[in-house]
């Protein structure tokens, strides 16, 4: 995605709007309204609906019933996101915001769950929202409205519910059919296997769909795929991650106090950059009297219209920083580092002294030694387990 903005809440969860969701309503409006003509005999062929087109192609009735179509189509993607959230705030899972998007919606929990139960209803939540929906439309549909205009709107609407809803489910990881999946599979063997499982599968999907996309050239189905595909690799690092730094705090891999090197606050920034291109290092902590008051990096220094001004004029103060403990799950850093689009997080200590600093580069070291160790210690049990058959 790309910039998003906050335009409300529902439920207390942040509701955004990705810039790409305001350029691509405008396109929908307009493919439902040059295909209304096209469409009313298909929709009453289908349901055995006696729609007349004229009134719908008249005028600038094709551009307004085509913008309320396409409001009411993301209203309901919303909808759906929203079945998500709040089946996970039932079990007591923060959800961060619901975001539009080009390719629908997305609803960002803080954490996913880890429970195959959990996972399966927050899953299953956004479909069964879709399928009320189309309960509403068929109560509309009944009542037979006599405007052609509301009974296409409902036929419309019913249709694109259902093509939500067998979409969603598809068994593609990470779609709502692959999580399904996963946490299926997840009931009888660890969680990191079952999501390779689900990915490979939804790999295999968005493949194909791809592939039928190119060859029908229609490019929004390659972005789907692209999206699915590139979800399912990036769901998979990020379950491997957790997997892999299950119980480890950051005090294990945090780089201590006594190992870094850290500045004053009335250090000019020219001198500054001499430290930074010795050391090989962006960023450092600033020290006041032996007190952290502070972080400078070069990105600080770049913002900064001073010349000839110190490290204090340019630095993050430190009540604007991020900060953890040592007691702070690597994960949980993660998150922040990444949340936060910042590079490294000061360490501090009950009474808010430096203790140390963690990095991307330090956490992303500790991940290869784990996965080295967890190889050694697989391999060690092979063995074991082979010298015991013999």
């Amino acid at each position: 995605m790309f910039k998003s903005y906050q335009v409300g809440k529902i439920y207390g969860i942040p509701f955004k709007l990705d810039i790409t969701f305001l350029l691509i309503l405008p396109f929908f409006v307009y493919i439902i309204g040059v295909q209304i003509e096209q469409v009313v005999p298909l929709l009453n062929d289908l349901v055995g609906t006696s729609i007349d087109p004229e009134p719908l192609t008249t005028g600038y009735w094709p551009w307004i019933v085509g913008f309320i179509a396409a409001v009411a189509l993301f209203a309901c993607v919303t909808l759906h996101e929203l079945g998500h959230s709040v089946a996970a705030m039932y079990y007591g899972i923060e959800v961060e915001s619901i975001t539009l998007w080009l390719l629908g919606g997305i609803a960002k929990p803080a954490e996913m769950p880890r429970d195959w139960v959990q996972e399966f209803w927050i899953a299953i939540a956004g479909p069964l929202v879709n399928v009320l929906i189309l309960g509403v439309c068929a109560i509309g549909f009944f009542l037979n409205p006599a405007s052609d205009v509301v009974m296409f709107l409902i036929v419309y609407l019913a249709l694109l519910n259902v093509v939500l809803v067998v979409f969603n489910m598809m068994p593609a990881f990470p779609l709502d059919g692959g999580r399904v999946l996963r946490a299926l599979l997840a009931r009888k063997q660890p969680y990191v296997r079952a999501t390779r499982q689900a990915a490979s599968i939804g790999k295999g999907f968005a493949f194909l769909m791809g592939l039928f996309g190119l060859f029908a050239l229609n490019f929004f189905l390659i972005a789907i795929a692209l999206f699915v595909y590139i979800a399912a690799t990036s769901e998979t690092r990020q379950m491997m991650l957790d997997a892999a730094f299950e119980g480890v705090q950051i005090g294990e891999v945090m780089t201590p106090r006594q190992k870094l090197t850290t500045v004053e606050v009335d250090v000019p920034l020219s001198d500054m950059l001499d430290i930074m291109m010795d050391d090989r290092h962006i960023g450092y902590p600033v020290l006041d009297r032996g007190q952290l008051v502070g972080l400078i990096t070069l990105d600080d220094i770049q913002s900064s219209e001073m010349t000839d001004g110190v490290v204090a004029g340019a630095m993050t103060p430190v009540d604007e920083l991020e900060t953890v403990t040592p007691q702070t799950e690597v994960m949980d850093a993660f998150r922040k580092l990444g949340s936060n689009n910042v590079g490294r997080l000061p360490v501090l200590d009950e009474e808010g002294a430096l203790i140390g600093i963690v990095t991307r580069t330090d956490l992303m070291r500790a991940f290869r030694i784990v996965m080295e160790r967890k190889r050694f210690e697989h391999q060690e049990v092979s063995t074991t387990a082979r010298t015991r058959m013999q």
